[in-house]
């Protein structure tokens, strides 16, 4: 069955930004959930895509929880190819996990903050889904799927190798959810199970291929969370194929996801895209409030805030909010303004950009880890820069001051092959 002839926004952006808080464009990634989505296929097609395998093992240690490993294998499921991604568990999480303790472990992580507002709102989603599909509070939801380790460790990859690919737009086809029964820890339940049904809502959804379970209430979450839009796949220009298994093995079907990855490029290695510029004055507003709004729009989907400092009419001082949203992030924006400044109306207009694609690297320095944000000019060059909160959690950790720690994050990523390769 073909998708549905129709596209269905979300009316929000997925944001995957550095540690600054910013969000850069990049890549455009289409998930073809043909037979279904879970968190270990998507784990396995964004690796097959291009995400860079020893970056996500590096990557997810700063999740701060012991006790597992990843393994990359070429598995074959019908007529096709696919990367299967297992996480091999030694010790640790065996057990379900609330809502609540998931939270602590995200918090308390050295993951970046985009990923870890991601993989939380992942969390929430599945919570909300599991409670009202049996009747509790979603505060004493314990997660069955995702309450052990492989499973947690999928959805926090799922989202840490999208910002490793500089994924900053992604849209999927309408999900093929299966059919027949299943069976759950709550005994026999119809395919699609409740949560799943739950989740759906709004979305494009049929039922083809073997009578079983094709997707599960963690890869709808996840997909839910991460992706802009639903329908057929939008005009794209492929740079990467990835396809990504699971354990399940139907005979004569090809039970993998597949993502398409794009970089529109005009040449000199950036890329083009089309965004919203949302811009009005404010006189009125008191100052202490401003960065709170800030992160509320941040949350809601800017992609970039400003105040600029200006004299308005009677020679009032006074400043000018713009912030910049994507094609479906226009009305959370909007909403922020209105809510929270003394706004009346707001300018509007639509904008080009051109920007420099760009990618994140990792590099060791005494004390911790820090992230390099490398920027391609194009095919022969680069630059970079590191992260500086990455830095300055070192710098509070250590009593090193935060220049040093920046110039051993400059030299060690100098001295690494990404940086001679970017050399002219």
């Amino acid at each position: 069955m073909s998708a549905l002839p129709f596209r269905v926004a979300l009316g929000k952006m997925a944001r995957f930004a550095d540690a600054s808080g910013r969000t850069d464009v990049g890549a455009h990634l289409h998930f073809d959930c043909f037979s279904g989505i879970s968190g270990d296929m998507t784990l396995g097609a964004l690796v097959d895509a291009g995400a860079p395998f020893p970056e996500l093992v590096k990557g997810l240690k700063r999740l701060g929880v012991p006790g597992f490993t990843l393994r990359k294998r070429r598995v074959q499921r019908g007529a096709l190819s696919a990367v299967k991604v297992d996480v091999v568990v030694t010790s640790g999480l065996r057990h379900p996990l609330s809502l609540g303790r998931i939270r602590k472990i995200l918090s308390a992580s050295r993951l970046s903050a985009s990923v870890r507002r991601q993989s939380r709102a992942v969390f929430e989603r599945l919570a909300e889904a599991e409670g009202q599909a049996h009747r509790v509070a979603k505060e004493r939801v314990h997660f069955h799927e995702v309450g052990v380790l492989d499973s947690f460790v999928d959805i926090v990859g799922g989202v840490l190798c999208c910002e490793l690919l500089g994924v900053t737009r992604v849209t999927a086809s309408a999900v093929n959810v299966g059919t027949g029964t299943l069976r759950s820890a709550h005994g026999i339940l119809p395919a699609p199970g409740p949560a799943v049904a739950i989740l759906a809502k709004g979305l494009p959804i049929y039922s083809a291929g073997p009578a079983r379970e094709l997707t599960t209430p963690t890869g709808l979450a996840l997909l839910q969370t991460l992706t802009n839009e639903f329908g057929p796949m939008p005009l794209m220009t492929p740079v990467a194929v990835g396809y990504g298994a699971g354990d399940a093995n139907p005979d004569g079907w090809p039970n993998v996801l597949r993502v398409f990855l794009s970089r529109d490029s005009t040449g000199g290695g950036r890329a083009r895209d089309t965004v919203w510029q949302i811009e009005t004055n404010l006189d009125d507003v008191n100052p202490q409030t401003y960065e709170h709004i800030m992160e509320r729009l941040f949350d809601r989907g800017a992609l970039d805030v400003t105040l600029t400092p200006v004299i308005m009419k009677r020679g009032r001082p006074g400043v000018t909010l713009t912030c910049l949203a994507g094609p479906a992030g226009l009305n959370q924006v909007l909403d922020v303004l209105f809510e929270e400044t003394t706004a009346l109306g707001v300018r509007v207009q639509e904008v080009a950009r051109h920007v420099l694609s760009r990618r994140f690297m990792s590099v060791q320095v005494p004390g911790g880890v820090v992230r390099i944000k490398i920027a391609a000019i194009d095919d022969n060059r680069t630059k970079a820069a590191p992260e500086y909160l990455d830095c300055k959690r070192i710098a509070e950790r250590t009593g090193r001051p935060v220049r040093v720690v920046l110039e051993a994050a400059t030299l060690a990523y100098a001295k690494s092959p990404a940086a001679t390769k970017g050399r002219p």
